[in-house]
């Protein structure tokens, strides 16, 4: 917009005109005369070089800000929002008084607008959801989408929404809800129940049958003539008539906005006396029909005439968009006509929004669901059927072209738009060969992955086995589907689906050997469920099974086998053999597969980690990261192993007494978790509590409690580390909670006893050490001493574990304390926090006061600052430093 100068007035006039106030409105609000406001208007449209008022609105919007609420989905209004002020008001009102509020009426009522005019005056935080296009079980996806959330397995997407709208005051507006009344009820009492401060405006044409729920019916216009006026005059600036005539308009429209909009809309061609006497006509025809409502009688009979009064070219094109549920673009109108020219679909698309059978927004229309309704009636029998064909074609070429983007950063808003229209036009289909519909599948669940709509996505690829035209590719499908579980720790459904793929995949050895062996690595490296307790003999059979299917010569299938064989002979769950992953890496290799390469990799990690090896194991991990990062996230194939990598780069990192690594790849840009609160999290308190930031490993220990509290306990076993780190701060603090936090340590892990527990045994065995040293607490050194130096389940932690214990039994004077630092040499030199430590304790043993310095240093390096505090209380020239320190840390002993 150019620049120029405005009065103050005409400032806030632009502003009203910007809202698509009405010049009434605009003289009411600013205590002014409508025809001191005509003549601002005048001025501002002569000052800005535009012919209309539409235009000024359009030019206002971006130079203003946006002057209302910045809720997202909220839709703007490209015309004046004419009367409903009493109704505007009681909407309010009911809002202040009730947390559930539904606005009543039938189609063409203003439903939709009025809810929007009223969440942008309240200008509150939430968003507004359409769901017209959506289907039957998306309800919570769409309202999760619209607030940009998305599934964090192992959480579901109800519990990411509930936790969302639990952090503050939000405004929730479900728009045409009667489709899906009982599915948003369910969603709506949820909500209402789990999130105190949350508030719904629904609207419907039923109500939602929630407690709690307060309605808003919304009568007939009341300034229906005002209406009727305002939208004559977009069409032709000369109208008037007289006031009889209006009122007799309206009347005969029952004071509904859609049908006065339409009426409205041919004032142009036809003159007041002409609609009036159409509508007359029209009226008539639809008199005798019985158990309809006046009202509906009054706008079928303004659509129908409306539709009646276009042309042929006109009436072809409207019935046909009626499939687009969701809205449409200029290529998907030409979808479905390519018999005519897209310039003649673009002509015609206009003469339909210039009649108000379609709205346009941007570079998308829309047909009002009443309207589409009526026009959908229109389209039967065989030009029904090729309807629905060229809109499954125009979704798979649509789905497919998205798919082409997904490297890019533009594909994410054309998808959102879209997909609900592709969904459709799939759940459309039947389940059976069908080449279009089977290609529609898979894309959508590949860009239903790369949208993190994980479980969608994998009914998608469910859906595309059901329609692919053979065996293979359908047990290819069902890979896919089981690539997207495993990318969510979901390894015993991903599990069924390989075995249900190898069932397919009998008329292609090599296929179906792949779905065995990737099934054998799934068991055995990602037991989750009923996993733990399949049978050894049962694994070992599909590993059998998949050896005798497959064909030599296939380098991938032979590197699949080979990790198949390290991890089956690993003689445990989360167990490889060395040698056999050593096999499986070379043979990884040949294929210059790099996440075939990066899993055999983790065999060999894992096989590293359990026999004590950690820095080897840390270096497999630092290759892993290497061959994922380029590689695409919105691949099922590749997704799982980028998880895992990020996820073990920091464990190995930690294990290694490397800090300052596992800080680095906490938060990358690139790690797929991202802010994960039952992944990332647990990662930050952990490294929190080893580099002494206690107030931070703190407050966010608490968080997480109080999440996975409100998450209803998932079972979430891993997290029990880190609720251990955060009781040893607890305990180094002597502030009463120690126990408490073990205990709840106890509660995450599903045990009774940390023995009980391969993801808690050995930090809560290093806990205990740790504090138990810093407290001078020796009564049960003993005790602890002998469970640290016990074989445990889990290896990562054993270093801490041991150093610490080796440290106590010094403190405590134990008689095999020289046996104990002995006997942690080993883990000392697989991780440098622990060879710290270990040096401290036989400082403490012989007073050798280099020593200690050595260790502080030690500390230092790794960025521990309570390691190296503590070991500085303990040199007495550097002790007041040390203690001024742990003072800051709150851990000073008197």
């Amino acid at each position: 917009m150019n620049e120029v100068e405005v009065s103050s007035r005409e400032a806030e006039v632009l502003a009203a005109v910007a809202e698509h106030r009405s010049n009434a409105q605009i003289a009411g609000a600013l205590h002014i005369s409508v025809r001191t406001v005509e003549s601002h208007v005048s001025s501002l449209l002569r000052k800005y070089g535009v012919t209309d008022r539409r235009e000024l609105a359009d030019l206002a919007g971006p130079r203003l800000g946006s002057r209302g609420s910045g809720m997202p989905g909220l839709p703007g209004g490209r015309t004046t929002f004419v009367g409903r002020t009493h109704d505007t008001t009681a909407v309010r009102d009911a809002l202040a008084q009730s947390r559930l509020v539904t606005l009543l009426g039938p189609g063409g009522m203003g439903k939709t607008r009025l809810a929007a005019v009223v969440a942008a005056e309240l200008g509150t935080s939430g968003a507004f959801v359409d769901l017209v296009p959506v289907r039957d079980g998306l309800v919570t996806r769409t309202v999760a989408t619209a607030l940009g959330l998305t599934e964090r397995p192992p959480q579901s997407l109800e519990q990411v929404l509930s936790e969302h709208l639990q952090s503050g005051r939000s405004l929730l507006v479900l728009d045409n809800c009667e489709h899906l009344v009982d599915e948003v009820a369910v969603l709506v009492e949820r909500l209402l129940t789990t999130c105190p401060e949350a508030t719904v405006l629904a609207t419907s044409r039923e109500r939602l049958g929630v407690p709690g729920e307060a309605t808003v019916l919304l009568p007939p216009l009341d300034a229906a003539a005002e209406l009727f006026i305002d939208r004559a005059r977009a069409v032709d600036p000369d109208f008037t008539a007289s006031d009889d005539d209006l009122a007799e308009i309206c009347a005969r429209l029952d004071g509904m906005p859609l049908a006065i909009e339409l009426a409205a809309a041919r004032i142009g061609s036809l003159g007041a006396d002409g609609v009036r006497a159409a509508l007359d006509d029209r009226l008539r025809l639809l008199a005798g029909g019985r158990g309809v409502d006046a009202r509906h009688r009054s706008l079928a009979a303004v659509i129908g005439w409306s539709h009646d009064l276009l042309d042929d070219q006109e009436r072809l094109l409207f019935r046909r968009l009626a499939v687009y549920v969701g809205g449409f673009d200029l290529d998907a109108a030409c979808a479905t006509s390519p018999d005519l020219g897209r310039g003649e679909v673009a002509d015609l698309l206009g003469r339909l929004t210039d009649k108000s059978l379609a709205v346009r927004r941007g570079s998308r229309w829309r047909l009002l669901e009443t309207i589409r309704e009526f026009a959908r009636e229109q389209l039967t029998g065989d030009e029904l059927s090729i309807a629905r064909e060229r809109c499954l074609r125009w979704a798979a070429d649509t789905a497919g072209a998205l798919e082409t983007r997904l490297d890019s950063s533009d594909w994410q808003p054309p998808y959102d738009e879209t997909v609900g229209d592709l969904r459709a036009a799939l759940a459309a289909t039947a389940s059976e060969p069908d080449p279009t519909a089977h290609r529609l599948a898979r894309s959508l669940g590949h860009l239903g992955f790369a949208r993190r709509e994980f479980v969608e996505s994998v009914d998608h690829y469910r859906s595309a086995a059901e329609r692919a035209e053979d065996g293979v590719s359908a047990a290819l499908d069902l890979r896919s589907a089981a690539d997207a579980t495993l990318a969510i720790s979901d390894a015993e459904t991903g599990v069924k689906l390989l075995l249900d793929a190898a069932d397919r995949a009998v008329a292609d050895g090599n296929v179906r050997a792949t779905m065995l062996a990737s099934a054998v690595i799934a068991v055995n490296r990602y037991p989750t469920g009923t996993l733990y307790e399949l049978p050894v003999e049962h694994s070992k059979r599909l590993l059998t099974e998949a050896l005798e299917s497959a064909v030599p010569g296939d380098s991938h299938v032979a590197a699949l086998l080979a990790a198949a064989k390290a991890w089956d002979h690993g003689g445990r769950r989360i167990g490889a053999d060395p040698e056999l992953a050593r096999e499986a890496v070379d043979a990884a290799r040949r294929t210059g597969d790099p996440v075939l390469i990066a899993g055999a990799l983790d065999a060999l990690t894992v096989a590293a980690a359990n026999t004590g090896r950690l820095r080897d194991a840390r270096s497999y991990a630092v290759e892993r990261m290497q061959l994922v990062r380029p590689l695409p996230r919105h691949e099922p194939y590749a997704a799982a192993e980028i998880i895992d990598a990020f996820h073990v780069a920091p464990t190995t990192a930690t294990a290694v007494g490397d800090l300052t690594a596992a800080w680095s790849v906490l938060g990358a840009p690139d790690d797929p978790v991202g802010d994960h609160p039952y992944i990332s999290l647990p990662r930050l308190i952990r490294l929190c509590a080893l580099t002494g930031r206690f107030d931070a490993c703190i407050e966010h220990a608490d968080a997480l409690w109080d999440r996975w509290q409100r998450a209803g306990t998932p079972p979430i076993e891993w997290m029990a580390s880190a609720i251990s780190a955060a009781a040893m701060v607890h305990g180094l603090r002597d502030d009463g909670l120690f126990e408490v936090w073990q205990a709840r340590a106890l509660e995450v892990a599903g045990a009774d006893d940390p023995a009980d527990a391969a993801w808690l045994t050995a930090p809560a065995v290093f806990v205990e050490a740790r504090v138990a040293v810093h407290l001078g607490a020796v009564q049960q050194a003993s005790d602890v001493v002998r469970r640290a130096f016990a074989e445990f389940g889990e290896y990562w932690w054993a270093p801490y574990a041991r150093a610490s214990a080796a440290e106590l039994a010094v403190v405590a004077g134990l008689p095999d304390a020289p046996e104990r630092l002995a006997a942690a040499a080993p883990d000392g030199a697989e991780n440098d926090w622990a060879a710290a430590c270990l040096t401290r304790a036989a400082a403490r043993s012989t007073g050798d006061q280099d020593a200690l310095r050595s260790a502080a240093g030690a500390f230092e390096q790794i960025g521990a600052r309570f390691e190296r505090a503590a070991t500085h209380a303990l040199i007495p020239d550097l002790a007041a430093e040390g203690r001024a320190e742990l003072a800051e840390l709150k851990v000073l002993r008197p």
